[in-house]
């Protein structure tokens, strides 16, 4: 749940690369390095969720939010900035 400010905001979704058109995992581009060590190289590595966390619950939290789907839907806020979007005082909503 996110409002209309936020919306801009989110990360495009993940799509492979098309083969040999500008993509990281070929050696003529310069991308893939020939008997690479992925140990040590692995500190460079994209990590989908990053190190953000809920405020709340402190769950792991994608696309730099600060609030879980879970909490930011049952309180009734935009999960990037916190701002109320939603009333729900009249929901009958569970912690189950």
């Amino acid at each position: 749940m996110v409002c209309e400010k936020c919306e801009k905001k989110l990360a495009k979704v993940i799509v492979p690369d098309k083969w040999k058109e500008g993509a990281s995992n070929t050696t003529e581009s310069g991308g893939r390095k020939i008997n690479e060590n992925k140990l040590l190289s692995r500190k460079n590595r994209w990590t989908p969720y990053g190190n953000t966390k809920c405020i709340i619950c402190k769950q792991q939290v994608h696309q730099d939010a600060k609030y879980c789907h879970t909490c930011a839907y049952s309180k009734g806020v935009c999960a990037m900035c916190g701002k109320q979007v939603l009333d729900t005082k009249l929901y009958k909503q569970s912690n189950v």
